[in-house]
């Protein structure tokens, strides 16, 4: 599925707020027409304002509708800025956040004057790309992300296996993109947050190796 986050207070159900997991459900009960819950879980649970090119989720249903009529009810239920693009049967044992392989996320920098991307981009000014990428080099492999991460103390482990790491040039933007095994809580945006302001010469190279190196809570810059 796919969804502009713009106006989600993310993935997960939260009360009183705009998520995208609510109008998941809130569909599967008028497909279903019952009048109780359906689970859907998630491979990820995005945060406020991230959107999604390829999430992948799952729930049960006992539903005689062929995949392809289910993905239309889905999309006759959804809001204009969410939608599902496929539906299939999987095995019963299937769960789309313990059997993903890795998660794929990218950051965007617009580095040009229109004001037409400031909800897909993080608006600034010429970035070093070459330095950048010499800090995107870093966290490749296993790390302890504590100190690039939202501190919750329900989470049992705060170590990440990084399988790619990269910023590269698309025109205007400066992409970021980051693939790995799992991924804390505002993660990405502490991570390339921190990647920039240490290229723009805010912090010294030190300081993120020390970060990477001493995992510590609420301590990113």
């Amino acid at each position: 599925m796919q969804y502009d986050g713009s106006n989600y207070c993310g993935w997960q159900l939260q009360k009183s707020e705009r998520t995208v997991q609510y109008f998941l459900e809130n569909a599967l009960i008028k497909i279903s027409r019952c009048n109780h819950r359906i689970p859907v879980y998630g491979a990820g649970r995005t945060d406020k304002g991230v959107h999604a090119y390829g999430q992948v989720a799952h729930f049960d249903l006992d539903t005689q509708l062929p995949d392809d009529k289910l993905c239309d009810a889905f999309n006759g239920n959804l809001p204009s800025d969410c939608k599902v693009l496929a539906v299939e049967k999987t095995a019963p044992d299937f769960e789309a956040r313990f059997h993903a392989v890795k998660r794929w996320y990218q950051y965007q920098c617009y580095t040009g004057k229109s004001l037409l991307y400031r909800n897909q981009a993080w608006m600034l000014k010429d970035l070093d790309i070459g330095k950048l990428n010499k800090l995107a080099k870093l966290i490749l492999g296993e790390h302890d992300f504590l100190s690039f991460s939202k501190y919750c103390k329900s989470v049992n482990s705060t170590k990440s296996t990084i399988y790619h790491s990269q910023w590269k040039f698309d025109r205007e933007m400066v992409i970021y993109s980051i693939a790995g095994n799992r991924f804390l809580h505002h993660m990405v945006r502490y991570i390339v947050g921190t990647m920039v302001e240490t290229v723009r010469g805010n912090h010294e190279y030190d300081d993120f190796i020390s970060l990477l190196k001493n995992p510590a809570k609420n301590v990113h810059i």
